[in-house]
């Protein structure tokens, strides 16, 4: 049985918590995209976990955990989130060998890009992820199973340089020595390489297993089917997780979305319901908003119907898991964007193009502590009212809401 949890929004959901909540049932969860520019934070028994590349599933003393083919993968990071657990972690890991490596100039790269760019910057988090997918498109890729030989990598590489010395001049960037690189290869392949096989048969052989994909970034920030060019440099739906695992399609059981009860953003790009008011800074403050990655302030707004929809429709969720909805205690009034409007005409659905569109607005009464109730009877009424008109308009059932950072902090219907 393969399960896979997939975010609706522009990432930052609360993903990560959701998966350390039901890995318990699973065998096996596994990362099919992204880099470390994704980070989910899980907090258990007050401790707080800042995850980057490793799946969820590591804090499950039981579950093997899997980084997939399609995730791009910065070696340093991978070893120092390793390191952070305990020496155990490597008996619970396996790397595909097909997973593509994120180098140092390809973060240089993505910085100097940003640079150029200057008003039009993305607002990527520099991290090298786009650079490395596209190097991966372009077929001049490094994957992680090249790792087994230091010296026909290298060769490889002194070529890549001097093929780009051009682009690389113009950047600014300069070209690492041969030796500086050669000691960082053989050092991540000491720390790595027992962990590295072809974990499409891993999955292929344990199919029979309980699996749980989990998803990074979200829906909106799809490179094909988000806001683009606003958007991260892999597929973030639910068929993306399938080609970046090698799970094949008729595998897949059941799919659960996670939406937070408002909605954020971090970086540029455009965000319908964002408001730039009071309520949210208030929303911003209580619910923490700042990126596990960056640190960076997140844009903060109210829960968008149309944008959920799609999501729903794009990744066929069987379910829904309402995150964070006690960042909301203490508003006299909640708003809900249930439409869109441009030049006078409504809008029903989620548009390729979100330029002067403004959302239509239902207001719901507030509510008062929710935070840290489990269960759905001791919900103030207000708050079921919320959760009941979302479900609604969405369309699918909302099973988990989220009432704090803690595991056990989550009402389940």
């Amino acid at each position: 049985m393969v399960d896979l949890i997939v975010g609706l929004q522009w990432g930052d959901e609360g993903k990560g918590k959701i998966v350390d909540l039901v890995a318990k049932n699973y065998d096996i969860v596994i990362r099919s995209q992204g880099g470390h520019n994704a980070g989910h934070t899980v907090v258990v028994d007050g401790k707080k976990y800042a995850l980057h590349l490793l799946p969820s599933g590591v804090l499950n003393p039981n579950a093997m955990n899997v980084i997939g083919n399609g995730v791009v993968v910065y070696p340093p990071q991978l070893i120092k989130e390793i390191k952070e657990f305990d020496k155990n972690i490597k008996n619970k890991l396996l790397i595909s060998d097909k997973a593509h490596m994120i180098l140092d100039h390809h973060i240089a790269i993505d910085q100097a890009r940003e640079r150029l760019r200057g008003k039009n910057a993305i607002g990527t988090t520099g991290r090298g992820i786009g650079p490395a997918y596209a190097d991966k498109i372009a077929r001049v890729g490094v994957r992680m199973g090249e790792l087994k030989d230091i010296d026909k990598l290298l060769e490889k590489l002194k070529y890549y340089y001097e093929m780009n010395k051009g682009y690389f001049e113009y950047l600014g960037i300069s070209i690492p020595k041969e030796k500086d690189l050669r000691k960082n290869l053989e050092y991540w392949q000491e720390e790595l390489l027992d962990m590295i096989t072809d974990t499409t048969k891993y999955l292929w052989d344990n199919i029979y297993k309980n699996m749980l994909l989990e998803g990074a970034q979200a829906t909106l920030l799809d490179i094909d089917h988000g806001t683009y060019p606003y958007v991260t440099s892999s597929n973030t739906i639910a068929s993306g997780a399938l080609t970046g695992s090698g799970i094949p399609p008729k595998k897949l059981n059941k799919v659960i979305g996670i939406a937070k009860a408002y909605a954020t953003r971090v970086g540029n790009g455009p965000f319908p319901t964002e408001d730039l008011g009071t309520a949210g800074d208030k929303i911003r403050e209580q619910g923490a908003e700042f990126g596990t990655t960056t640190g960076r302030p997140r844009r903060c707004g109210w829960f968008d119907v149309v944008a959920a929809k799609y999501a729903i429709t794009l990744n066929s969720c069987d379910e829904v898991a309402l995150m964070k909805l006690d960042v909301l205690d203490g508003f006299d009034e909640v708003k809900i964007g249930v439409g869109y409007e441009r030049n006078g005409e409504k809008l029903d659905y989620f548009p390729s193009d979100l330029s002067d569109v403004e959302p239509i607005y239902e207001t719901l009464p507030g509510w008062d502590k929710s935070s840290g109730i489990r269960k759905w009877d001791d919900l103030p009424q207000n708050a079921k009212k919320y959760v009941e008109f979302i479900e609604e308009k969405i369309g699918c059932k909302i099973k988990y809401i989220s009432t704090g950072a803690e595991r056990e902090d989550t009402i389940i219907r």
